[in-house]
């Protein structure tokens, strides 16, 4: 009560143990007087502030330290569920001293967005993460086997350091001509913008091809750039390269101001999400698609040759789905391919699961050993083999590799790891299975 003006501190009455009877079911609980000692100050206010101070600096970094600890964020991590992760056990660990900047959990995060989603107070992953590993690669903190990719995109222009002749080589084994505008230049309505694990990677290459034959029975008018494309960047810019991707972005710019086109197509959903979040920031515009984008709208003009006896659940990337929002164009493929019987899995959509590719993940598979129990890939893989599934469909080039290392890896080789233009040209008649 206040007293002569003034809130007075209550004076503690603590007795080393208290009987307290419930007034409604008469029982008895012992309460020791330790339970009440709430008068005294909380050793939160000795936590070091000095980790969210770094932090906060940095353009983005800020909203780790607005986290109250609801938890939220923690069940929809994907690290968690294979690891001890989240953005409330990080700021935690930050709280507690933890500096950030040299700490492995700066690296396991994927960026997939699902905290985001569900974050009361905005912390922000996607900001911050990015953030801390730029002032980490600044410092020359950074895993070799990411440091290794860093200076084969800067060699080569793409991940795999591979010889960008070679980039237009799988354009020989697609069955239908591939225009180079390089050799054939002129104005195209698509631009296809193949990407690094579709134009080099074994895998990647059958999807390439497959795409190909569709937008030729299709009657699309389509050109891909060859020995003159280079990555896009932004894994390697979410894994802490700015200046990388900077680098790769102007010449990206440079090489398509040189060409008449309508609108870009990618199968990559990282490509896709920097040519429409993160160049136009620095004045570059562009109209530019998924190839699931394009296809959906015209899946009715394609002519299916065979019908599939497949039971097939799809996976959706995190950069296609949460990130920017496309959940529908996917489906209206898979749904339309005749005798594909599509099963959800529990974590679809909004809530779908991670490939562990993102955020530079691609290239960190010896670090996130390490610290978890098992690939988030393996995880997904399990999942998928629980709803039944006999194919495991997606969309982003990163995944048909992890998911199919992921099913030998779990004993499951009897799931079939397909991107949905290999299982649209099957029904169409081109694929190894018609």
């Amino acid at each position: 009560m206040p007293v002569g003006g003034k809130k007075q501190r209550p004076a503690a009455m603590e007795h080393e143990m208290a009987v307290v009877t419930s007034p409604i079911s008469g029982r008895e609980w012992e309460l020791p007087g330790m339970w009440n000692r709430m008068f005294e100050q909380r050793v939160i206010f000795d936590y070091d502030t000095a980790g969210f101070e770094k932090l906060a600096a940095l353009p983005g970094g800020e909203s780790l330290e607005w986290c109250y600890g609801c938890g939220k964020c923690v069940p929809v991590c994907p690290v968690d569920l294979v690891g001890e992760y989240g953005p409330r056990k990080i700021h935690r660990k930050v709280q507690l001293g933890v500096d950030l900047f040299e700490d492995p959990d700066l690296w396991l995060c994927t960026t997939c967005m699902n905290c985001l989603r569900v974050c009361p107070k905005e912390v922000d992953m996607i900001q911050i993460m990015p953030a801390a590993r730029e002032v980490a690669v600044t410092n020359g903190n950074v895993p070799a086997e990411l440091q290794d990719v860093f200076e084969k995109t800067f060699r080569y222009g793409n991940c795999q350091g591979e010889n960008p002749r070679k980039r237009h080589a799988w354009t020989k084994g697609a069955g239908v001509p591939v225009r180079v505008l390089s050799s054939e230049p002129g104005p195209v309505d698509v631009l296809f913008y193949v990407e690094d694990y579709w134009s080099y990677h074994a895998r990647g290459q059958e999807a390439a091809q497959a795409f190909a034959r569709i937008l030729h029975a299709l009657g699309v008018d389509y050109g891909i750039l060859g020995a003159e494309e280079k990555t896009l960047g932004d894994s390697q810019r979410l894994a802490g390269e700015k200046g990388l991707f900077e680098s790769l972005m102007e010449d990206a710019v440079a090489t398509l101001e040189k060409y008449e086109f309508v609108r870009i197509v990618t199968p990559d959903p990282h490509g896709y999400n920097a040519l429409v979040k993160e160049y136009p920031k620095h004045g570059h515009q562009f109209e530019a698609l998924h190839y699931t984008q394009l296809l959906a709208p015209l899946v009715d003009q394609i002519e299916w040759k065979t019908e599939l006896d497949y039971q097939v659940t799809f996976h959706d990337p995190c950069y296609l789905g949460r990130h920017n929002g496309e959940y529908d164009a996917p489906r209206r493929l898979l749904e339309a391919i005749p005798g594909v019987r599509l099963v959800e899995m529990g974590r679809c959509r909004e809530n779908g699961y991670c490939c562990g590719g993102g955020g530079g993940g691609m290239w960190l598979n010896g670090l996130t050993a390490d610290h978890t129990t098992e690939r988030l890939s393996e995880r997904r893989v399990r999942e998928a083999v629980e709803y039944g599934a006999d194919v495991l469909a997606v969309c982003c080039p990163y995944e048909v590799s992890r998911f199919e290392d992921a099913a030998k890896s779990t004993g499951n080789d009897q799931l079939k790891v397909l991107d949905i233009v290999e299982l649209m040209d099957e029904a169409m008649g081109n694929g190894a299975g018609a």
